[in-house]
């Protein structure tokens, strides 16, 4: 009797992961359509003085080469995509906070962080006991703001194009 609900509850199961991808899809279609290389040129480097930087952690430069390398040592897609969203968060987050109310970035970067913490109430829903240990630690020492990690100056700009290149790495496949 109970074999006949295990077909039933997969199909459930599977509807629901599929739900939540969609969901996904769409944040990050509207992410896109944001960080098109027209708006990251106009809000992170025209509006900003010439070669201004922003101190950020050594493992907040996250580059598709970083994302390779982790894929290389089978660390899971939701580990890979979870990485990215923390990361990048808190990037946001540190440009935000050097802008003022009236700059011209600022409600661009904000839209921005309001999108990934949409993505970041997607990702609440996965069991974050699933994330790969070696990630993990990453994102623990970005959340946290190790004072031991090494700090690199980096143009805006730049974080976000990385940031468009790694999702566009994480995303291309399932969010077509």
């Amino acid at each position: 009797m109970q074999w006949g609900y295990a077909p039933f509850l997969y199909f459930v199961a599977v509807l629901g992961l599929e739900a939540a991808m969609q969901k996904e899809c769409r944040i990050i279609e509207a992410l896109q359509n944001k960080l098109t290389y027209r708006q990251r040129l106009q809000y992170m480097k025209h509006y900003f003085p010439i070669n201004y930087t922003v101190n950020v952690q050594f493992e907040e430069v996250l580059k598709a080469a970083n994302i390779t390398r982790l894929r290389d040592q089978n660390v899971s897609e939701l580990s890979l995509r979870y990485l990215w969203l923390s990361v990048n968060s808190q990037v946001l987050l540190k440009i935000w906070a050097v802008l003022l109310e009236r700059h011209p970035s600022w409600e661009y970067t904000q839209d921005l962080c309001h999108l990934f913490e949409q993505l970041a109430e997607e990702y609440e829903n996965y069991n974050q006991g699933n994330v790969d240990a070696n990630v993990q630690g990453v994102v623990e020492q970005v959340l946290t703001g190790d004072a031991g990690s090494s700090q690199k100056a980096v143009p805006p700009k730049a974080l976000l194009d990385n940031c468009v290149k790694v999702m566009w790495l994480l995303y291309s496949e399932s969010c077509k």
